[in-house]
């Protein structure tokens, strides 16, 4: 019988040893909600302009040195793509991605000049987990999910490593709650497993509020056929995985979903009031705090996961 290998806090631990070897911790910034100082874990400054670099990079130093000739697969809209890329190209190990033929042209070209090849499919039509499976099947490679993977889970959390110790070299304390942004939840049940004593907040895009749903009900409630639109590209998953799902489910996580208007908001405070340039995906755990989907309260932490904006899009939120 196969026994599948579990996210654990200890596959956290390692991940944030390894990752620490190779890249500074991102910076943490603090400001006032309401009178309360809230902490920013800006993931968005990461080499890739996302926090997938972590899962990716923890992926692929896992692979065992005689299948990295085959090369990796991986499917994604844009930031698991950028952070498999750069992490392939640091080790030597070819990769190719699956991208949905919309994906932002900044983050396919960024793929791109990482060195994957890239396969595009239609998002509406076509199945990128199928189109990755047969490819890697094809070609023998390592098929890198974007979240359902506990490697990517366990590397996901090492922000989580790394925003705890800052929190408290801050005279923050440890984090009370920390607010995900969420797609498929990678990010959110590898901080959970990291910062066992936090309550964790999940946000998501209205109608793509896949995983709210389903923490609820106690069981995984996919999208709903027709959801809207949404410029938040990065966490349009149509349905959460088991790994995800348990790992948070355990933790009697919580779920909010905000408003295209109130992510633009939040887009547009994060580059007044911190400098910085967050894409919509990454700003929807601070548009729930901002909208008061989120209250503040000491030891809150938030983290802006992506930076990767369509330069358009962005610039038609800044002038709105």
């Amino acid at each position: 019988m196969t026994i599948l290998r579990q996210p654990t806090r200890a596959g956290v631990r390692d991940a944030a040893e390894k990752i620490a070897r190779i890249l500074p911790p991102t910076p943490l910034f603090v400001a006032e909600i309401r009178g309360i100082a809230v902490a920013f874990k800006a993931e968005s400054l990461q080499p890739v302009g996302a926090f997938k670099i972590r899962g990716a990079w923890h992926r692929l130093t896992a692979i065992p040195e005689a299948t990295r000739s085959r090369g990796v697969v991986a499917f994604s809209s844009g930031n698991h793509a950028q952070g498999v890329a750069w992490a392939a190209r640091r080790l030597g190990i070819a990769a190719t991605i699956v991208m949905p033929s919309d994906a932002p042209r900044t983050k396919r070209d960024a793929t791109l000049a990482l060195g994957a090849e890239v396969v595009a499919y239609d998002r509406a039509t076509e199945s990128r987990e199928a189109i990755a499976a047969r490819l890697a099947k094809a070609r023998g490679a390592t098929l890198v999910p974007s979240f359902d993977d506990p490697w990517i889970i366990e590397g996901q959390g090492s922000a989580g490593i790394e925003a705890h110790a800052q929190m408290a070299a801050l005279g923050l304390g440890s984090p009370s709650r920390i607010v995900v942004p969420c797609g498929g939840g990678g990010l959110a049940a590898g901080v959970a497993l990291a910062v066992k004593d936090a309550a964790i907040t999940v946000v998501e895009p209205e109608g793509w509020d896949d995983m709210r749903r389903s923490l609820e009900a106690s069981w995984i409630e996919p999208v709903g056929p027709n959801p809207p639109p949404t410029a938040c590209d990065s966490l349009q998953t149509q349905r959460v995985s088991p790994l995800t799902f348990d790992v948070l489910s355990r933790r009697d996580a919580t779920g909010a979903a905000v408003s295209e208007a109130e992510t633009a908001a939040a887009q547009r405070w994060a580059a007044e009031r911190l400098r910085l340039v967050i894409e919509p995906g990454g700003a929807v755990a601070l548009a729930a705090l901002l909208a008061g989907k989120v209250h503040p309260e000491p030891g809150l932490l938030v983290i802006l996961s992506g930076g990767n904006v369509d330069r358009a899009a962005y610039a038609a939120v800044l002038a709105a």
